[in-house]
């Protein structure tokens, strides 16, 4: 026999379970707000040049050289030639080095090589690293070492560089020294670099070629297309870098300027899409 006191308490319990029970059976037939996504950062483009990489029908012409947000950074969409240029064994006299002694240029006139005063080339000496092969040079340099250092230039094989015609640098505002983000669109990977040598269009270290997943041979290496630059004119301070320094320098200016939203709604070509930052090598 049930007491008037338990059923009291019963009347009490289910009392409190209704209002409850009528907030789940509301919250189950209402359907949760949909998440805010924030809208593509803007984007605004100038054509700053139609510029010839000079390498043959291969890699085509008249690359559209992009100046973003009046300037903050530059982008353009090429291949990649390598460049052994700065590592201490990129040249020799019999010609085994990393890169063939041609691309370093001729007799009497040395791009690739330090030459003395009569235009021979100079020689590492026993305690270089490199004993008998060349003394190779960037067009960047460290100014508190020797001009037969080695080591007073940019490694090629340990940098990860990229390459501008003189020309075309002028006329974006890019120092040597600067930072830029280079991206591989058919893989997905990317990776920090430095504007460190003066040469072609579309040209990277053996460095960067290995960041970016590309063959990194500089004599038969390289891609002839798919290679998106994005480069920041005046970001540096015209010296040379250790690779961890430009990884995480270019990664804050990445980032800072909008990161691959922003480039999505800049890139000319395709979009990048979750391609930039999931596979980057830095």
């Amino acid at each position: 026999m049930t007491s008037t006191k338990s059923v009291w308490i019963a009347g009490l319990c289910i009392a409190a379970l209704l209002p409850a029970a009528a907030a789940i059976a509301q919250d189950a037939t209402v359907p949760p707000p949909a998440p805010q996504v924030a809208a593509p950062a803007a984007c605004s483009r100038a054509l700053l040049a139609d510029f010839d990489p000079d390498k043959g029908d291969v890699f085509g012409h008249d690359v559209p050289v992009w100046g973003l947000d009046d300037g903050a950074a530059v982008m353009f969409q090429s291949g990649m030639t390598i460049d052994a240029d700065g590592a201490p064994n990129a040249y020799n006299p019999d010609n085994t080095g990393l890169d063939d002694l041609s691309n370093a240029g001729e007799p009497g006139h040395w791009d690739g090589i330090v030459a003395d005063r009569d235009g021979t080339p100079l020689v590492q000496g026993p305690d270089d690293p490199f004993p008998g092969f060349y003394v190779s040079q960037t067009a960047l340099v460290d100014w508190t070492k020797e001009r037969t250092d080695p080591t007073r230039y940019v490694d090629a094989s340990k940098i990860p560089y990229i390459v501008l015609p003189g020309q075309l640098s002028r006329q974006i505002g890019a120092r040597l020294g600067d930072f830029a983000v280079v991206f591989n669109m058919r893989n997905g990977y990317s990776a920090g670099a430095i504007f460190a040598d003066i040469g072609t269009l579309g040209e990277g270290s053996v460095a960067l070629a290995d960041k970016l997943g590309i063959w990194s041979n500089a004599r038969e290496g390289g891609t002839r297309g798919g290679i998106l630059y994005l480069i920041y004119p005046g970001s540096g301070n015209r010296q040379p870098r250790a690779a961890d320094d430009i990884a995480s320098e270019t990664d804050k200016l990445f980032q800072g300027w909008g990161g691959r939203d922003k480039l999505n709604s800049c890139a000319t070509a395709q979009p990048l899409h979750n391609q930039v930052a999931d596979k980057s090598l830095n």
